[in-house]
């Protein structure tokens, strides 16, 4: 199917779309999130308008809990969100309005040092970060990606010792920084050299790869969500723009690639809407609505 840009052409979305969607699956930066990450008040509207009409909106992002008050407001109803590429469900209407951790999938520690020492071999200057339940972990080499701090600095066979202070954390994912490798090349390699042992993807503009539990990712924890509450597949239209997506938009009956997307994205989606700053994500809502 030929992609459609909602941007310059105004062919009904309709043309892609089941009947009757019951959930809108999205991705948030470079997808629902503008570059300077507002949501804007188009969108914000279209949300709304999409869960008065019975359709579930859910957050399906590479993102930490803890980095979701950007959208904590948006979550209506179930309060529900996918965080860490699939490692987590979270409630963001958690007590105190906290996040409370519904379900976790963890890399387990035992795989997440094995990814360590694999890619320190084939790729050397590499740098690693650790994202636990507890907090965000890194190495004194790792470059700072965020104004959080973080709760240690020391080598990643530390974070990961299994007599470290936080062992009782899970790990939602391993962080791999290379400060000269090209970030699909960085990604090819490293996908070869761990194989089956995790997950390995990026969202980032750089070379940094964000690894999970083998078999984890957005589509996957996303499919348990749904097959819970007895929503198919086909029932599905998700939104996403980087390889991190690429999963959830094979697996959703109904996909978009944003029009900034990744080429690879562009390819894997049945459809394209207009890039996150045109309100590509509010874009096909309103033609869903128009439709219903």
């Amino acid at each position: 199917m030929d992609p459609v840009t909602f941007a310059t052409d105004p062919t009904p979305a309709t043309r892609h779309l089941p009947a009757a969607p019951r959930l809108i699956a999205t991705d948030l930066d470079g997808t629902l999130l503008r570059d300077d990450k507002s949501v804007s008040d188009r969108t914000v509207a279209a949300l709304a308008a999409a869960e008065e009409a019975g359709i579930e909106v859910f957050f399906v992002t590479g993102r930490p809990a803890r980095w979701m008050g950007v959208v904590s407001d948006h979550v209506h109803g179930h309060g529900l969100a996918i965080c860490g590429n699939g490692a987590a469900i979270v409630d963001l209407h958690g007590v105190g309005n906290g996040h409370r951790f519904v379900m976790v999938r963890p890399l387990e520690r035992s795989a997440a040092l094995d990814v360590v020492t694999l890619l320190r071999a084939v790729a050397p200057g590499t740098s690693f970060a650790v994202e636990r339940t507890g907090g965000f972990h890194h190495e004194p080499a790792y470059p700072p990606m965020h104004m959080n701090p973080a709760a240690s600095v020391s080598p990643a066979e530390e974070i990961l010792a299994e007599d470290a202070d936080t062992a009782c954390q899970p790990v939602l994912k391993v962080l791999a920084f290379h400060p000269e490798l090209t970030p699909d090349g960085f990604l090819a390699l490293a996908r070869t050299a761990v194989g089956n042992r995790a997950e390995v993807t990026r969202s980032s503009p750089t070379a940094l790869l964000e690894i999970s539990g083998a078999g984890i990712s957005k589509a996957s924890t996303l499919a348990l969500y749904c097959a819970e509450r007895g929503i198919s597949p086909a029932e599905v239209v998700a939104f996403g723009d980087m390889p991190n997506d690429m999963a959830m938009l094979s697996w959703a009956g109904t996909s978009y690639a944003m029009g900034n997307a990744h080429p690879d994205v562009l390819a894997a989606a049945s459809a394209r809407t207009a890039a996150n700053n045109e309100d590509g994500v509010a874009v096909v809502i309103e033609q869903i609505l128009k439709a219903l």
